[in-house]
């Protein structure tokens, strides 16, 4: 291994320190690691370039693609020990990769419109690590933990996008992050940097030193009643009264089923472009369909996925992936144009894989409108 002098002077040798943790099944602490706890246990390090690290580490990418890629998780290659110099927890990388691309695309385009080169991702996550470090101690070094690890995260974030746009630092922070600043969450360790009182002035924000569970309403008897109304159970010792109060906008989702629709589209989805990236058209609906019956129009007409039964046809979301059917039951009614309402009835029954005709579509006899898989 070269020595971390070597590595931090000229980043030439980042390559075997980066190669290394592969190498003989073991696990090795990388440069980073290295140089943290170097620095301490109170050891002069020299800065390391980051940005011939970023380098060195693509570098190696290409052989754990090639041969580690088929066992590991691809998001593995920003490996959680570049976090150590920001301080942000390892947890958070997933979230954090999530929120950085669509800042990459934004300040991309205005990159491109001043007729400046693009930044890899690579380049975004230096440039976040970076501002964290100089966001941290001047919102007074609070502990990076959920949600303050998520809000000092967010500060930087913007401020990488709204420096590009030239309008400067901290113009993007919603009430919960200035709620930390502010002390609504508690007294923060550090001090709270003067940029950010007079800000808060500006704004006319003020600090407290209350404590902060007397800052919030009670609104227990609000979610009895949002359970009551909804007939939700509230489970063993009221445990699930408490998922809606601490979870509200994760848990409705998730109680009314909508969540589950979601999640399984997604998979699809998903799995249709991991098949489209490798087969032809021909060769993906073969796959996918393999086990499933085509539901097809037995007339021409418009799709709608509900009937009142008056006559008329109306408006209603469509069916979601996963969605059970029983033989005999109606996929969809098909409006002929001389007005007969037409049933069509799903196959045999079992999971509806996919939908191939929208709310409102007009489509020829013979017509695939979606496929069920029968279910052994």
């Amino acid at each position: 291994m070269a020595s971390i002098l070597e590595v931090c002077n000229n980043g030439a040798d980042i390559i075997d320190t980066a190669i290394e943790p592969l190498s003989w099944g073991k696990v090795h602490p990388d440069i980073i690691s290295v140089q943290s706890m170097l620095k301490n246990e109170g050891f002069e390090v020299a800065d390391i370039n980051m940005n011939a690290y970023m380098q060195a580490r693509s570098l190696t990418q290409e052989f754990v693609d090639d041969w580690l890629g088929y066992f590991i998780n691809p998001a593995n290659k920003h490996m959680s020990s570049l976090l150590l110099g920001s301080g942000l927890p390892g947890g958070m990388m997933g979230s954090m990769m999530a929120d950085l691309g669509p800042i990459q695309t934004m300040i991309n385009k205005l990159r491109e419109k001043k007729g400046e080169p693009t930044l890899s991702m690579d380049d975004m996550l230096v440039k976040l690590f970076n501002e964290v470090e100089y966001v941290w101690p001047k919102v007074g070094y609070p502990p990076l933990v959920t949600p303050f690890s998520q809000y000092t995260k967010n500060i930087a974030l913007m401020n990488l996008l709204t420096i590009e746009q030239g309008k400067g630092r901290y113009v993007m922070m919603d009430d919960a992050i200035w709620g930390m600043i502010l002390g609504k969450s508690g007294k923060v360790p550090g001090t709270i940097d003067p940029e950010f009182i007079e800000l808060a002035k500006k704004q006319k924000r003020e600090f407290t030193t209350a404590d902060p569970h007397t800052l919030i309403p009670n609104a227990l008897e609000g979610f009895k009643k949002e359970m009551d109304e909804n007939g939700w159970d509230y489970g063993q010792d009221n445990e699930e009264l408490f998922e809606l109060a601490m979870h509200p906008e994760q848990y409705r989702p998730f109680r009314s089923g909508q969540a589950k629709k979601q999640l399984l589209a997604d998979i699809q989805k998903a799995k249709d472009a991991k098949l489209g990236s490798k087969l032809s058209p021909a060769e993906i609906a073969a796959f996918k369909h393999a086990k499933a019956d085509p539901i097809t129009a037995s007339v021409a007409g418009q799709v709608y996925y509900e009937f009142s039964g008056e006559g008329a046809c109306e408006p209603c979301l469509e069916p979601f992936i996963g969605q059970k059917y029983k033989e005999g039951d109606t996929f969809c009614y098909i409006q002929a144009p001389w007005g007969e309402i037409v049933p069509i009835p799903a196959c045999l029954g079992g999971k509806l894989v996919e939908v191939a005709a929208k709310q409102g579509a007009k489509v020829r006899r013979g017509d695939n409108l979606g496929w069920i898989e029968r279910e052994s």
